[in-house]
């Protein structure tokens, strides 16, 4: 199957039976605890096809940055969940855009502007009125500014590390955090398209995302794309750039099919502005990210 291209028979076997053994309540971790990298590797790349020595060779090299690995939970929420995760957990302030006054009218202004709006989908719901959509919306919004400040004010790095992952094992708040997220994304996408209209200059990525034949405009997006992350698939790679520059932050992330060619290392967006934070992310294969953690000393040579 697609899942298993990269993987010889044997190795997928071996995980069916370490699946097996893994109690159930592991299964229901948003982010896995932490273990060491290379040891992560040696269990999940054991075997002799190029694909697992291509992948050992990628660990290799992200080892050198970092001693550690978390294992996201890998439904289709994977690229917010390790983003929010990794943006939170070095979150020391607010960022502005969460501090605007009209933040909480979002979804009412947006509703009152587009009427499509309403076919959102929202947390596999169907059929609300449009009140009933924009004010849980609404709710997510304070969710996610509430739960920003609050981390963001903690701290000590343990402790910063506690309350995420407090936030992440409790399933409704998590949940609406990403539902929040992607109506954030769905309004960056209508500030863009509405720039591009107007004959002001856009990212290339914007572009990208318009060219597509089912998002030649914020409506089919939504339709198309958005209103399947989390239900029916994840972000796919022009989505990322979006995420990106919906949070103003720069995703790093090492790509490691792609070890030894300069995609290796991909940044979202290509041209980041200097004073957004970096988060970085790791994948196999573009569909599932985990989250690297305790950057290594670096050695003076």
């Amino acid at each position: 199957s697609e899942e298993d291209i990269y993987r010889d028979a044997e190795e997928i076997e071996r995980e069916k039976i370490l699946l097996c053994e893994t109690s159930s309540s592991e299964h229901k971790l948003s982010v896995a605890p932490e273990m060491d990298i290379m040891e992560y590797c040696r269990r999940e790349w054991r075997g002799d096809t190029p694909a697992a020595k291509k992948m050992r060779k990628g660990y290799e090299a992200v080892a050198r940055k970092f001693a550690s690995i978390r294992r996201v939970r890998g439904d289709n929420y994977c690229a917010l969940r390790a983003t929010l995760f990794q943006a939170l957990s070095q979150a020391t302030q607010l960022p502005c855009w969460l501090q605007s006054e009209d933040f909480t009218m979002l979804s009412k202004n947006l509703l009152s502007k587009y009427d499509w709006i309403k076919q959102w989908q929202l947390k596999q719901k169907l059929g609300r009125k449009m009140g009933e959509i924009s004010d849980e919306i609404k709710e997510y919004l304070i969710l996610l500014r509430e739960k920003w400040k609050n981390i963001s004010e903690v701290k000590g790095p343990l402790e910063k590390q506690e309350a995420c992952d407090k936030l992440f094992k409790n399933e409704e708040e998590e949940y609406s955090l990403y539902e929040a997220l992607k109506f954030l994304m769905l309004n960056t996408a209508i500030k863009l398209y509405n720039d591009d209209r107007n004959g002001r200059r856009v990212p290339v990525f914007s572009w990208l995302l318009f060219a597509r034949d089912t998002s030649s405009n914020p409506c089919q997006l939504m339709h198309n794309h958005l209103n399947h992350i989390g239900h029916g698939g994840g972000l796919e790679q022009v989505e990322m750039f979006l995420l990106a520059y919906t949070l103003q932050y720069t995703i790093q992330v090492y790509r490691l099919y792609k070890y030894s060619t300069d995609e290796f290392i991909t940044l979202y967006p290509n041209d980041p502005e200097e004073d957004w934070p970096v988060v970085t992310l790791i994948t196999e294969d573009d569909r599932h990210y985990n989250i690297p953690v305790r950057m290594c000393q670096e050695t003076m040579l």
